[in-house]
């Protein structure tokens, strides 16, 4: 039976015990702990306080629904979003113009995360940003390459050992100091103070729900479950609803694991910056966050929190190259090298480097580029996963759909919010 995009495409034969199947999400979910996450939450703890924690909340209930779909997508059909997409867009232009689109967006994402890789080795080892971006990209080509050469799961065990780094680098601190407890329960009350705080809203959940988590999801969740096309007909149709039943499953538990640390670690990283840096100057960017966590806290703490950032630069960019390469085989069906694909990505970083420009600068401008990807990800999904010609029974509850609309029109107009407030300088 021809892999296509129809619900009758089953995943792989035979799952292995539940706790075998997660980690996609996992994977999936670095992009939720990126160096663009890390400045936007830091910033907003320092300027604001707790005042935005229920930012970070929403913005991470919101990311487990959309992920959640995502990886729906992949396990029910047997294909990635971008690969459905060239299915649908059957005339050649069109398919060019959303890869190039997608494309642009895979380079803004990587162009943060080299530069916080970059930034961070300048702050463990005083080494020039231009170099720590060639290292940064380098360590990325040899995860990649265990992709590449050993496949899905030991790329997971890599990835996820990056995450427990970027947990305790970044959440150390708080056991030296933590957060007020009423203020963290004062911050779940939604409200704003002036226009900035609605720019640094926009630019927290910019940097947490990015396009390329939910290419690679649908992507992920692909190369890890596969499909049973090589089973009898019959054998396919008796085994297919008890085995996508149980896919489902054990992928939503493995979404809430990844959300939940992703969540937790945003959310501690705004905590830290307002328990301790609350008023403090400097702190908008990640080296001055850094020396402003020296001043107050201790070196120790400061070195956990760069090492945290390095392993955050490297587990990140390595899952949006593998994003960007899924990009180009679903729109443009041309499938390169991993290593290749990230060769093409890096130029752009680097130049960027070599050139001197602020790094934090760059950061914020990714994330305007992030901003304009944001719809042509998002709208596609939920369309996708409400259509029963795509995921047969498994297509989504009215409710599953209205609360993925609810969430994209909100996403779409703080993105719209920031795009606005970063260009007219507001």
């Amino acid at each position: 039976m021809p892999k296509n995009v129809t619900a009758s495409t089953p995943t792989a034969a035979a799952p292995p015990r539940s706790l075998w199947l997660l980690g996609p999400a996992l994977v999936a979910g670095v992009a939720y702990l990126d160096p663009g996450n890390v400045a936007s939450n830091m910033t907003a703890g320092a300027q604001y306080g707790y005042l935005l924690v229920w930012v970070v909340v929403a913005g991470n209930v919101m990311a487990w629904l959309i992920q959640y779909l995502s990886a729906k997508l992949g396990v029910v059909t047997g294909q990635s979003l971008p690969e459905v997409l060239g299915t649908r867009l059957r005339r050649p232009w069109a398919r060019r113009a959303y890869w190039l689109q997608a494309e642009l967006v895979a380079m803004a994402t990587d162009l943060a995360e080299i530069i916080g890789g970059a930034v961070a080795l300048n702050l463990l080892f005083d080494i020039p940003l231009l170099l720590g971006g060639l290292l940064t990209g380098a360590v990325s080509m040899v995860l990649l390459t265990v992709q590449s050469r050993r496949g899905a799961r030991p790329f997971e065990f890599v990835i996820i050992g990056l995450m427990v780094i970027i947990t305790v680098g970044f959440l150390a601190g708080l056991f030296l100091a933590p957060p007020d407890p009423a203020g963290v329960v004062g911050g779940l009350v939604p409200r704003f103070e002036g226009t900035g705080s609605v720019l640094l809203a926009a630019s927290i959940l910019g940097a947490t729900i990015m396009p390329h988590a939910i290419y690679a999801h649908s992507s992920l969740a692909r190369d890890r479950f596969g499909s049973a096309d090589g089973l009898p007909h019959e054998e396919q149709a008796r085994v297919e609803t008890s085995r996508i039943r149980r896919l489902l499953t054990a992928t939503r538990w493995d979404v809430s694991v990844a959300m939940v640390i992703a969540g937790s670690v945003n959310l501690g990283i705004l905590l830290l910056a307002a328990a301790n840096l609350a008023g403090v100057e400097g702190t908008d960017s990640l080296e001055g966050a850094h020396a402003a966590l020296a001043a107050g806290l201790g070196p120790v703490v400061a070195t956990f929190f760069a090492v945290g950032l390095l392993a955050s630069g490297l587990a990140s960019t390595s899952v949006g190259a593998y994003a960007g390469a899924e990009i180009m085989h679903g729109l443009l069906r041309v499938r390169i090298p991993l290593l290749a694909r990230r060769l093409v990505t890096l130029i752009p970083a680097l130049a960027i480097l070599g050139a001197g420009i602020d790094p934090t600068l760059a950061l914020v401008l990714s994330q305007v580029v992030l901003s304009f990807g944001i719809p042509f990800a998002l709208l596609p999904l939920v369309v996708l996963t409400a259509q029963r010609r795509t995921l047969g029974a498994w297509t989504n509850t009215r409710l599953t759909t209205a609360a993925g609309i609810v969430a994209s029109v909100l996403l779409i107009a703080l993105n719209g919010a920031l795009l606005w407030l970063v260009l007219t300088g507001s």
